[in-house]
């Protein structure tokens, strides 16, 4: 083996860890599974092509804008929701459209 060759390392199979910082995997994250209507995954996935990026980095960018343009008191709600010690966030919490509410009777 020449001296230049035993220098090189060699290359690892696949594609290098994407995740969204430094040493981070991907596959590492936890998962989700959402049911979307077709136009808006048929829109991910063209934003996704468009731009570049994975689907997963499109959805994290736009929460990422849709926070940012929540109110202040919103926005300090979900801080305080996420300095919590780690634990299920209620999904009470969600709103809920004024016609998708369940009926007292």
């Amino acid at each position: 083996m020449s001296p230049t060759h035993a220098a090189i390392r060699p290359r690892r199979i696949g594609r290098p860890p994407a995740g969204a910082r430094e040493g981070e995997k991907v596959k590492d994250y936890p998962q989700l599974s959402v049911r979307l209507p077709p136009e808006i995954k048929a829109r991910l996935e063209a934003v996704g092509v468009v731009s570049g990026q994975p689907q997963w980095r499109v959805i994290s960018a736009a929460i990422t804008c849709y926070f940012r343009e929540l109110p202040p008191e919103e926005r300090r709600a979900v801080d305080r929701l996420l300095k919590r010690p780690a634990r299920p966030i209620p999904h009470t919490l969600t709103r809920t459209p004024r016609d998708a509410r369940p009926v007292r009777r």
